[in-house]
């Protein structure tokens, strides 16, 4: 496994990062879904083993069961593994509460990185936010939180402001080969001492569906398009760490082996995936990460990340029959939710969702489309 000095903090924290957002799920005997604990851990213990050694979770991550997996997990490697959580600013329980929380679900006494969760400019303008600073800075001061941190959705000129308030360690951010808008934030964070770390390096598993062919094409030796997806990230100098949302142990073995031993792209391959992503610019409408934040406010239950996911199968990558696939698919077996016709247009999805997509608007479109090829 390779290791960068996370900013100033300390710190020396593997490229390879795992991302619990996305834990296996089981059917339980009482007709529930959660996540499968036993799995779960294995899949921690087998990416500790290889190295892997900073955890991301999050209060609400798999129904707010993510936190106590993740603590369970960490049992007897709780000193070898950095562990980072995020404060969602907007609860009304406060961030001492909601951090005293956080400690007992995760069953431990501190955490190594607590992030401010997803804020942008509004956050700058909160009427709380002296009182939720000086709570933050008192919680280090007493060893509760070792570095105080940030995720960022917003626009990438609104991430210098952040830092400017100079309590900051690291930041949390999204970027990819698909969606590059981060880049020049990334490096003003680097250079002015912060740990960086990425979401999203295989987009939510939407990389990981590019055409094999892809990499082949651009003169790029790699196993499968997800090692391409890492591989580029890792070459920039300003990412430390990239979060990997992995529910699988060949997923772990395969980000793993990439971080250990596959190496950055070389500048002239990094060249040539920019090129051929700049043909693919239709996806920036439709960039949907698949965090599925929107989903719980849907009265009528519509499975967008899936149907978005569909539509660019086809748009983007022309996969015609593959997308109608995983169209028809909503509502059947194990997948759940409703199709894009089950939308009434309340905006609800459009208040939570951390890319801003027009969803409602692109909704429409796959509705669209997708009677069109039934």
């Amino acid at each position: 496994m390779q290791y960068r000095a996370f900013g100033q903090t300390g710190m020396s924290i593997s490229r390879l990062g795992f991302g619990a957002m996305r834990l296996p799920q089981e059917q339980r005997a009482d007709g529930s879904s959660g996540v499968a604990v036993e799995q779960s851990i294995a899949l921690f213990h087998r990416a500790f083993e290889l190295g892997l050694n900073y955890v991301d979770t999050a209060l609400f991550y798999c129904g707010g069961e993510s936190e106590i997996v993740v603590g369970q997990a960490l049992k007897g490697w709780r000193e070898r593994v950095y562990l980072s959580t995020k404060f969602p600013v907007r609860r009304e329980q406060g961030y001492r509460a909601t951090l005293e929380e956080q400690l007992r679900k995760l069953d431990v006494e501190y955490l190594d990185c607590y992030h401010f969760h997803g804020i942008g400019q509004w956050f700058l303008n909160h009427e709380q936010l002296d009182e939720m600073l000086a709570a933050a800075t008192q919680a280090k001061a007493e060893g509760l939180i070792r570095h105080i941190s940030f995720s960022f959705h917003d626009k990438p000129e609104v991430m210098a402001k952040i830092i400017d308030l100079g309590v900051f360690s690291s930041v949390l951010c999204q970027y990819n080969l698909l969606d590059r808008a981060n880049e020049p934030a990334l490096a003003d964070a680097k250079a002015r001492g912060l740990g960086t770390v990425v979401m999203g390096p295989v987009g939510g598993g939407r990389i990981a569906g590019l055409p094999p062919e892809l990499a082949a094409q651009l003169g790029i030796p790699v196993r499968s398009s997800a090692e391409l997806a890492l591989r580029f990230v890792m070459a920039n100098p300003n990412v430390d760490c990239a979060l990997s949302g992995m529910n699988a142990l060949s997923q772990i073995e395969e980000n793993c082996a990439t971080a250990d031993t596959a190496g950055p792209l070389s500048p002239a391959e990094v060249e040539a995936v920019n090129a051929a992503m700049e043909e693919n610019k239709r996806l920036a409408d439709l960039y949907c990460t698949g965090c599925d934040y929107c989903l719980p406010h849907c009265p009528n239950e519509v499975n967008i990340s899936r149907i978005f996911g569909a539509m660019n199968s086809h748009r983007v990558y022309g996969l015609t029959g593959h997308a109608k696939h995983l169209y028809d698919s909503i509502g059947r077996g194990n997948v759940k939710g409703a199709k894009a016709d089950a939308c009434v247009e309340c905006g609800e999805c459009e208040e939570h969702c951390p890319q801003q997509i027009p969803i409602r608007e692109q909704l429409r479109d796959c509705r669209e489309l997708f009677e069109s090829l039934a």
